[in-house]
């Protein structure tokens, strides 16, 4: 995590915007700050403002889903995490609307969010598994529709594990050429790690 990275958090429940404020800042020793946005109706000037590495919406109202549509129109790169409880909307419709990690209500808060400052994936396993419907046929990920099969193998190698070398072997190609390959899909992804871009693989059922 660089110095000066910062949080938008998206909430109309004040403890929670103010907690944060306090409390990331200290386990970052002051390189992680916050800034909060009352609710989805100002997102859009407090993220033009404060330009975050990172933002958290709660799908309580009166912020909720419409307030990942906006934070997705107003940052259209920045990533998005969503605070969902039992009452959420459904975590595909979150994903569609733009985030890209869900973080259970009542869970630890600081660790996860550090961790996707990082560029970890924050999809907890109970909630991919979620994505499976009733007759057990994966949901189709959006951002997986604009792949060709080159991509998609790629994306498979990615997701099993294998390493820039063994990619390269695989594809008889250079290990220079696999990292602009993979930097490629990971934009066409819209994911900033190889973590990111597995979980979107196993969302899809592409492994």
């Amino acid at each position: 995590m660089r110095n000066g990275s910062r949080i938008v958090v998206v909430s109309g429940h004040a403890p929670l915007v103010r907690g944060l404020e306090q409390s990331l800042p200290e386990a970052t020793r002051g390189r992680a700050t916050v800034a909060g946005a009352n609710d989805g109706s100002d997102v859009a000037a407090v993220v033009r403002e404060a330009v975050p590495d990172l933002i958290l919406v709660d799908l309580r109202p009166p912020a909720g889903l419409p307030a990942v549509t906006a934070a997705r129109a107003a940052a259209p790169h920045t990533r998005i995490l969503v605070l969902a409880g039992e009452d959420a909307p459904a975590t595909v419709d979150v994903l569609r609307a733009g985030a890209s990690g869900v973080l259970p209500r009542g869970e630890e808060l600081i660790p996860p969010l550090l961790a996707a400052l990082e560029g970890w994936a924050v999809v907890p396993v109970q909630l991919l598994a979620g994505l499976v419907d009733q007759n057990g046929r994966q949901v189709v990920h959006p951002a997986t529709a604009q792949l060709d099969e080159s991509d998609r193998r790629l994306l498979r190698l990615i997701a099993n594990g294998s390493s820039t070398s063994e990619i390269a072997g695989l594809l008889h190609v250079s290990d220079r050429t696999v990292k602009r390959l993979t930097a490629a899909l990971l934009r066409k992804l819209h994911v900033s790690s190889r973590t990111e871009a597995a979980a979107v693989a196993g969302i899809a059922g592409l492994v």
